[in-house]
Parts: C-alpha cells; sequence; structure tokens
C-alpha cells in the first residue's frame, strides 16, 4: 500500500462553516477581486487558495491520487487556516469544527482516506483537550502543527509540554509544517519565500524543537516534519558541533548531543531530488522517511513513486518502507 502522508484539504463542510459561523469566532470571510479569503482577529488573512476546488473537490483529488499511484491519503488541513490567532473558547470550537468536517470528509472514501486535525496550540490546555477529542473521539490518525504561533517557534512556548506528553501517550502522528516562512525577510522575489523559505522555517523549528530537549524528553513522539526535515539533515554536523564548543548555550536543555535527538524524528519525501532522497535516507534511516506530495499545491510532487524507486542506492525493503510501510506502522 502506498500512502501519502502529507496532503491538504479544505473540507466542504468547513467551507460552509465558516461562512455560517466563522465570524462568531473571530474567522471572516472575505471576497476581493483576487479571490476568496479569511480573516483573522489580528487582521491577518489566508491566501486566496481557500477557493481553490483542488482543496476541496473528492472526486479530483482521488483522480490525482490514482495517477501518482497513491492509495491512500492522510488529510491535513490547509496550513493557513490553523486559526492560531483566535482566542478562548472560540479556538478550541474552530478547531472541533474543522476536524469534525475533516473526519467527515474522511468518511466518504474511508478505505482512501485518513486525517489529521488541527489544535489551538495558542492555547496548550485547550489543544490538549483538542488533540484527545481529535483521536479518542474522531478517530483521526493525529494532528498537523504549524512551526509558529503567533510568530514564535514551539519551543519559544510555555505550556507545551503537556501537548508533547499527551501526543506521545496518545500515539499521534504530528506533522510539523511551515506557515510564514522568516516572516520578517522579505523573500518574494525569485520566488524564495516557498523554494528557500519553507524549507527554512521547518528547519528552525526542527532545531528548537532538538535544542529545546522536547525530542529528548518525549522519544516516542512520532513528528514528522515536512519537506525531507528541512535542512537540518544537511548540517547536523553543526548542530552537533555547537553542543560541544558552546556547551553555555546549547547544552542548556539536553543530556546529549542533537544528533542523538534527531534519530527520533521522521520527515516526508519532499525533496525533488534522488541523489537528496538518498542522502535523507542515509542520514535518518529507511524507517523514518514516508512518502509526501503535499497535494495540491505547485510545489509539491506530482510523481512522488518515481522519485523514491529512481533515489540510488535505495534497496528495494527501504522502497517499500518509505512507500507505505512506514505509515503503515506508525499512523494507527
Amino acid at each position: 500500500m502506498i500512502v501519502d502522508v502529507h496532503a491538504h484539504c479544505v473540507p466542504t463542510g468547513f467551507r460552509e462553516w465558516l461562512r455560517q459561523r466563522g465570524s462568531s469566532v473571530g474567522a471572516d470571510v472575505v471576497e476581493s477581486a483576487s479571490g476568496t479569503a479569511v480573516r483573522f482577529p489580528n487582521g491577518a488573512e489566508t491566501g486566496t487558495q481557500f477557493g481553490w476546488s483542488e482543496l476541496t473537490d473528492t472526486e479530483t483529488r482521488i483522480s490525482a491520487m490514482d495517477v501518482a499511484g497513491v492509495d491512500v491519503q492522510v488529510l491535513s488541513g490547509w496550513i493557513d487556516l490553523v486559526g492560531y490567532e483566535i482566542d478562548g473558547r472560540n479556538a478550541m470550537e474552530y478547531a472541533k469544527a474543522h476536524n469534525l468536517a475533516l473526519v467527515e470528509e474522511q468518511a466518504r472514501h474511508p478505505q482512501r482516506f485518513r486525517s489529521l486535525g488541527t489544535v489551538p496550540l495558542q492555547e496548550p490546555a485547550r489543544a490538549v483537550e483538542v488533540l484527545t477529542h481529535a483521536m479518542t473521539e474522531l478517530g483521526m490518525a493525529g494532528v498537523q502543527l504549524a512551526t509558529t504561533v503567533r510568530g514564535r517557534y514551539l519551543d519559544e512556548i510555555e505550556g507545551l509540554d503537556a501537548f508533547w506528553e499527551a501526543a506521545e501517550e496518545l500515539g499521534a502522528f504530528v506533522l510539523l509544517h511551515p506557515l510564514h516562512p522568516l516572516g520578517t525577510i522579505d523573500l518574494h522575489r525569485y520566488f524564495l519565500e516557498n523554494s528557500v523559505g519553507r524549507p527554512a522555517e521547518t528547519s528552525i523549528a526542527v532545531a528548537g524543537l532538538i535544542m529545546s530537549g522536547v525530542l529528548e524528553r518525549f522519544p516516542r513522539l512520532v513528528l514528522c516534519a515536512v519537506h525531507g526535515a528541512g535542512f537540518v539533515p544537511f548540517q547536523l554536523g553543526r548542530l552537533d558541533r555547537s553542543f560541544y564548543q558552546v556547551p553555555r548555550l546549547a547544552q542548556q536543555h539536553l543530556a546529549q548531543p542533537p544528533s542523538a535527538s534527531f534519530a527520533n524524528l521522521y520527515a516526508d519525501s519532499i525533496v525533488h531530488d534522488p541523489d537528496a532522497l538518498s542522502f535523507l535516507v542515509k542520514r535518518m534511516g529507511a524507517d523514518r522517511v514516508l512518502l509526501g506530495t503535499d497535494y495540491p499545491f505547485p510545489m509539491g510532487d506530482g510523481d512522488p513513486v518515481a522519485l523514491i524507486r529512481s533515489a540510488p542506492g535505495l534497496a528495494d525493503d527501504a522502497i517499500e518502507s518509505i512507500l507505505g510501510g512506514n505509515a503503515e506502522r506508525i499512523i494507527n
């Protein structure tokens, strides 16, 4: 079975919920000449991809899966809609509505879809409650998290250990995805915001989780970083170097060098280059890399099976693990 762990969806039911109830929780659907977006309480708006049919239309999705040779997609929401700008109980209502709509989408084709919810990380205690509801009541496979919450990386947010503990205990598959890449830097030229900014954003988030000791304290946490875990696999030696050379800073929260915690991480296969994928597998192990597509976005991988099969030096059992064996093993 070939499983895609990184694919986005805006369920029809959630679109309808936002139009009918979004304003009551601080998520306004707004129309402009450029398209439809969602505006949150601080004035931030999603992109106009909110209106993309590919994010919503199930039959288009299944056709694309068939072309790509994918048997099962693990659906996660469009990252722009995590709703971290919403406060209090409204944040919980928003996340639960999103998750219920995504589960309803999964139920339309239960043999083809699994789903990952969203949680209000801006409210850590409520995030635990929503995670528990998603896993135990809705039967979701886990959650998707953004790399930052209101401009702060996850290692900078107080009170998240209870969330990591719950995710570990519940066996949640946690997909880490960039949101606003390097928001203080203008990367609009040359499409750098996506081609470089997104993997860089993931790299900073992953490094922060490693260096803050999250992956050391919660070694059974199933955390998968998208886009091949950014640049961290290729610069892991630099993190270890900092651990030994600048212990005053780099050893604050770690008993072992960063590479020891990195061994607990998973990554998807979206690196767009067979040689890079071979290196990623060599660095992480074939049991730690999972197929991803980033459907339906143009920087995704429309032919992921071919990429994996063309990576130099991968044994047949490694290929089968990456194509779906690992996902079947770790995703409940």
